[in-house]
């Protein structure tokens, strides 16, 4: 089977994911494009299949966004998102993912056995957790995954959660995509085969997880949001600790 179709589906799978909980394009997307082209090089091409399924499910999503989260929570992500992106090129990322994948398994663990229903973020904590969720998206190339988790603080609706978190990754998206096109832009066009490979399967999996969402119970919504936090955290650690 082509690397390019196994890409496509997955694009499609993560496309599917985010579109349920707000997260999971850069997740896994990135780790399989880097069995081919490296790790450095992944984060930034998976950028823009990244900035297509997000603008399209933020299209999807539109009318569901809370603007008073996204006003503070979603600039800081945004100025994070640039300082990761400038820092992406010198810094290495495994002690970085390391210490991501602990961050999600507590969020996932805290949702699961109900300490974070008590928590209310604050204004400050909010922009502290949006500019940091911003940053290792920048180095790593996984925003997502702590943004969500952030963003379980909020207790929003679940079309509301992930309409702002879409949003936000707009946000955050076009702050490091400039970057990655200044720094490498020849590698990422060399690369376009497997841009239009990811780009195709997200604009399809957005698709078919956007219906999913609206069937999916607020209660089960959350429990599924805190499960794939904990997998994925665990993913990081085992992936960048071996």
């Amino acid at each position: 089977m082509p690397f390019e179709l196994i890409l496509a589906v997955v694009a499609a799978v993560s496309a599917a994911i985010a579109a349920v909980t707000g997260f999971g394009i850069g997740s896994l997307l990135t780790p399989t494009l880097a069995f081919a082209v490296g790790t450095k090089l992944a984060v930034a091409v998976i950028t823009i299949p990244h900035l297509i399924g997000t603008t399209q499910r933020f299209w999807l999503l539109r009318r569901h966004v809370d603007r008073r989260v996204l006003l503070g929570f979603g600039i800081t992500s945004a100025a994070g998102g640039l300082i990761g992106a400038l820092l992406h090129a010198v810094v290495s990322s495994r002690g970085l993912s390391l210490v991501f994948g602990a961050l999600l398994l507590m969020a996932g663990l805290s949702e699961l056995t109900g300490w974070v229903a008590r928590v209310r973020w604050g204004r400050r904590a909010a922009w502290a957790a949006g500019a940091l969720s911003g940053m290792l998206g920048g180095l790593v190339g996984n925003q997502g995954g702590i943004r969500s988790a952030a963003l379980l603080g909020f207790h929003v609706p679940k079309e509301s959660f992930v309409a702002t978190a879409t949003a936000i990754g707009l946000f955050v998206d076009g702050a490091r995509l400039p970057v990655y096109l200044a720094t490498q832009g020849r590698e990422i066009a060399g690369a376009w085969p497997f841009l239009l490979s990811a780009a195709a399967g997200v604009v399809i999996g957005t698709v078919l997880g956007t219906r999913l969402l609206r069937r999916l119970p607020e209660r089960g919504f959350r429990r599924v949001v805190a499960v794939l936090l904990l997998l994925l955290g665990l993913y990081m650690m085992i992936q960048r600790g071996g």
